[in-house]
């Protein structure tokens, strides 16, 4: 396999157009599952949320390390694409072989986890082809101004996911199903502290790497659950009459 300047723009283009199509789906309407299922109609096909995130998730992980296998010679080069590289791998070896054990949430659909399984691997290509057979930096990419900073950003945006996480699993006791105010953290300030976290992360990552795939990625990411933190803010504030009105949708600080 070699690098095709012109698929990697196709990919990407095709991943901003999906970004627009899931902005304009669920904008309006949320998406079918967790506490915006009962208001909408259930779905019939579900897997228990720890086996269905682990099969979603497992696909970005996968793909880039196959994706590497088959090259030959093995190619990363310099450190700092190597870096890269294992920042996404990273991400997704915590989303698939971490997160899912600790999960609490409802079953899930089984035709969100068809999608978001097809997304996955549609992306795991596009981001591990694209750094492992066509990305080209300078030896001394790790000093640069965009990947100090993007990584800065990304290792910020992961910390806050991942402790925003962690307080939300804390709501619920084991085989509880009932929603509670999230407290703590970045949830001082905004209802989807761990989804502001992740859009925060995909574009740190977007500038350390300084590439169309990434750039495309951290803007689907905020197609996708920007609108998803939005619907979870007025959930709160419809069901909770206690819930602070202080706090903001997804961006602190923002009126």
């Amino acid at each position: 396999m070699q690098c095709f300047p012109s698929l990697v723009l196709a990919l990407s283009s095709l991943l901003g157009a999906l970004a627009l199509l899931q902005l304009s789906l669920y904008l309006r309407v949320p998406s079918r599952y967790g506490k915006h299922e009962e208001r909408l109609c259930r779905p019939r096909g579900r897997l228990p949320a720890r086996c269905a995130w682990f099969l979603q998730e497992l696909p970005s992980f996968l793909v880039p390390a196959l994706l590497l296998a088959v090259r030959s010679p093995p190619r990363l080069e310099p450190l700092g694409c190597r870096l890269l590289c294992c920042l996404f791998c990273w991400h997704y070896f915590y989303r698939t072989f971490i997160y899912p054990f600790f999960t609490r949430g409802r079953p899930f659909p089984l035709q969100l986890l068809f999608f978001g399984t097809l997304f996955c691997i549609y992306n795991g290509f596009l981001q591990g082809y694209y750094l492992i057979y066509c990305a080209e930096y300078p030896n001394d990419w790790c000093t640069d101004i965009r990947f100090t900073s993007g990584l800065f950003l990304f290792l910020l945006g992961m910390g806050i996911n991942i402790h925003s996480d962690l307080l939300l699993r804390q709501l619920r006791k084991p085989g509880e199903v009932t929603y509670k105010i999230p407290r703590g953290g970045l949830f001082t300030y905004v209802s989807g502290a761990n989804y502001f976290g992740e859009i925060v992360e995909w574009f740190g990552f977007a500038i350390a790497t300084w590439s169309l795939p990434a750039f495309a990625f951290a803007f689907f990411t905020l197609c996708c659950i920007g609108p998803r933190a939005y619907h979870h803010h007025r959930y709160y504030l419809k069901t909770f009459t206690d819930y602070p009105k202080s706090r903001k949708a997804l961006i602190p600080f923002v009126f």
